[in-house]
């Protein structure tokens, strides 16, 4: 599973972590961040993100 990187503020979305505070399982991968689910650290969209290379 890829990483995500905010163009915003830079938080990267690891889903070997998932997301704890956005009830959000290890394992989740991007496509699977349920709809509405926005960057912990700035608020984006999943929009704002792109594939960390």
């Amino acid at each position: 599973m890829e990483k995500y990187i905010c163009s915003i503020c830079g938080y990267v979305y690891d889903p070997v972590e998932g997301d704890p505070e956005s009830s959000v399982p290890p394992g989740t991968s991007f496509a699977d961040l349920p709809e509405g689910w926005v960057c912990p650290v700035c608020g984006a969209g999943k929009e704002d993100f792109e594939k960390e290379s």
